[in-house]
């Protein structure tokens, strides 16, 4: 299986990468293929609403999402990876998923897995209410096939991050996938 990783940290070396390199080490493992896009290092610019697309593309925008786009086409799975940011996505993932709007179509019907990876310092029982919310309407829009969730709680600072059980839960997310 193809798995495309949209990591939206600006923080390249952070607990939410963290976690997603653990993904990739179970996922490689178990004999998968993995490619990871830093929409936080991308060009990306947010979508206008003009609808040229006319939901399939392509984006009348010249930027790096062309080549992203192609990379989504290809994937069996999308890992949607951030770090949690006043209880919700980084804002260059949102930008990101906000151009899916250009191949609308196209995602659904391939009917896609997916997973989300996040951490948040707060270790409250309701820090990741709204994201799991929209990643839920994200999974029911988009025909996804949800594969599961790694909500690290408690995890500001990567250290906090390699001594949770978290970095070992998103090891073996990538290592049962099939």
């Amino acid at each position: 299986m193809k798995i495309l990783m949209l990591e939206g940290s600006p923080n390249r070396q952070g607990s939410s990468h963290m976690l997603a390199e653990e993904f990739e080490k179970g996922a490689g493992e178990a004999g998968h293929e993995i490619v990871s896009i830093s929409a936080a290092h991308s060009k990306i610019s947010p979508c206008t609403g003009c609808v040229s697309c006319g939901y399939n593309g392509p984006c009348v925008q010249k930027d790096d999402m062309e080549n992203i786009r192609q990379e989504i086409l290809k994937a069996d799975m999308l890992v949607f990876v951030t770090p949690l940011y006043y209880y919700g996505m980084s804002a260059q993932l949102k930008i990101l998923i906000d151009r899916f709007c250009a191949i609308n179509g196209s995602i659904q019907r391939k009917k896609m897995k997916s997973a989300l990876i996040s951490v948040a310092w707060n270790s409250d029982d309701w820090t990741f209410d709204a994201l799991e919310a929209h990643y839920h309407t994200l999974v029911k829009y988009l025909n996804f096939q949800d594969q599961g969730m790694i909500l690290g709680k408690g995890c500001g600072t990567p250290s906090m991050t390699k001594n949770s059980k978290y970095p070992g839960m998103s090891y073996n997310l990538g290592k049962s996938l099939v």
